[in-house]
């Protein structure tokens, strides 16, 4: 992968000579009303007590990191689809004003609809892909153990209440770059930009 993502880098920085170019990683996340379980502690002797949602409802998080300076960008949506997928990445274009001066290389792996990627995608974006089942290239997997700590051991019974206090947790997390940098921005990953 550090090969394949250096090669990219070269070609990019050589079609666009005038641009910056960075490397982001994308990747998205399920979550709903079954709630995240995580260990708790409790004294000797007594049960630990989980409330459970038994409700098949969802919301996908979607999360966008530039692992080399921690910076973050989140979606939250109802339905990922390649359609939904296309305007998020109009929407990231936009917010980041990529175009013939900037450029982004995002790293996405191939478990959203790999038969549909001859789709529009917007100027200013080239997607590297992930090969097949390695979410250990993937830095951006490393965010939602973050996204999980304020939904984690609760029960929420409407979907807009999982949605709130998971946009909030994000919106804290944007704060967080140093914190987002050290666990996404692997050895091999600043080598290969650089």
């Amino acid at each position: 992968m550090e090969k394949k993502m250096a090669q990219t880098l070269e070609q990019v920085r050589s079609s666009y000579p005038d641009a910056t170019v960075e490397v982001w990683a994308e990747d998205e996340h399920r979550i709903g009303l079954h709630p995240v379980n995580r260990m708790v502690w409790v004294p000797v002797g007594e049960q630990p007590v989980a409330q459970v949602n038994w409700r098949f409802e969802w919301l996908w998080l979607v999360g966008f990191v530039h692992p080399c300076s921690g910076e973050t960008n989140w979606w939250i949506v109802p339905l990922l689809n390649w359609r939904v997928f296309s305007r998020l990445l109009a929407d990231f274009a936009r917010h980041f004003g990529l175009g013939k001066r900037k450029r982004v290389i995002l790293v996405v792996d191939l478990c959203l609809f790999p038969s549909q990627r001859s789709s529009r995608i917007p100027d200013g974006i080239h997607l590297l892909f992930l090969p097949p089942k390695s979410p250990e290239l993937q830095p951006s997997e490393r965010l939602w153990t973050l996204t999980n700590e304020a939904i984690a051991n609760r029960s929420f019974t409407p979907l807009d209440e999982l949605e709130a206090v998971t946009s909030h947790r994000c919106q804290v997390l944007l704060n967080q770059r140093q914190l987002i940098q050290g666990l996404t921005s692997y050895h091999w990953w600043t080598e290969a930009v650089n």
